[in-house]
């Protein structure tokens, strides 16, 4: 009983979730430093924290604490690089509340559909799911600043290795504490069934099924908006490839490692 119940409550909330809206399937994004980027600056920096580089203003550019005399051509790729990696930001926070939204979503349809509207188990999921949510608006706020490395962005394990562990948990706590509620339900459901447990498993598998396809057809703006940010990614690399090739202080310092499909980036250029 459980699982049929799960199966049909989890469906949005954990199949579309993006736990890392950088590891697109044909996307592969490495970060060789880490990249602190606030209001006025980004800095890259090594293991320990220290700082390679940085680049103030978008157009200042600051190697082992001193400002680096550019030229025209100079100074129009860092400008272009420090301005893309900037615009990355806003669309990977979009990305990442536009799914929380998906997933409260199709739970509420689910639970509204076997507990009518306005229920609160779904509201109880809402109210979790809307936490992380403002996790990941105050993560993002332009005062906090970022620091982002291979392992992810850091503080509160947001698009961590868990993050789509931690939305099923939410469900799956919400079914678990309300499973008395559930079941009053679901043996009225049985009983305008009949009592056929076979007709009963077969409603609740068609509505899990509609719920999956209407929630796929609404991600698939997702992948789309995967796509374009796994793009936006190796134009960086590329950019970061000009730097190098063109400010002889930053020739030797590869930040980042970038592809899409089965192209190499190098290749891209």
């Amino acid at each position: 009983m459980k699982n049929i119940l799960t199966t049909s409550l989890l469906v949005a909330a954990t199949s579309l979730i993006v736990p890392n809206v950088y590891a697109h399937n044909s996307c592969d994004v490495k970060l060789e430093s880490g990249i602190k980027i606030s209001s006025q600056s980004i800095e890259f920096l090594d293991d320990s924290k220290n700082t390679l580089y940085k680049i103030v203003n978008d157009e200042v550019l600051i190697v082992d604490g001193q400002t680096i005399s550019l030229n025209a051509t100079q100074q129009s790729i860092v400008s272009e690089y420090s301005t893309s990696i900037r615009e990355v930001v806003p669309e990977v926070k979009d990305i990442a509340l536009d799914a929380i939204e998906l997933a409260s979503d199709g739970v509420n349809m689910a639970f509204n559909e076997l507990l009518g509207e306005g229920n609160s188990v779904g509201a109880d999921i809402s109210a979790e799911l809307n936490i992380i949510h403002q996790q990941i608006e105050d993560h993002f706020s332009a005062d906090s600043g970022l620091y982002i490395d291979d392992d992810g962005l850091a503080g509160d394990d947001i698009f961590g290795e868990d993050f789509e562990e931690r939305i099923e948990s939410v469900v799956e706590k919400a079914i678990e504490n309300s499973m008395g509620t559930l079941l009053i339900a679901v043996g009225k459901e049985m009983l305008s069934s009949g009592g056929d447990m076979d007709k009963f498993e077969t409603r609740m598998e068609d509505f899990g099924q509609k719920i999956e396809h209407e929630m796929e057809t609404r991600a698939q703006e997702f992948e789309k908006r995967g796509e374009a940010l796994c793009h936006t990614a190796v134009e960086i690399d590329n950019l970061e490839s000009q730097l190098q090739n063109n400010i002889k202080a930053l020739a030797n310092i590869n930040v980042i490692t970038a592809s899409q499909g089965s192209s190499n980036h190098k290749d891209e250029i």
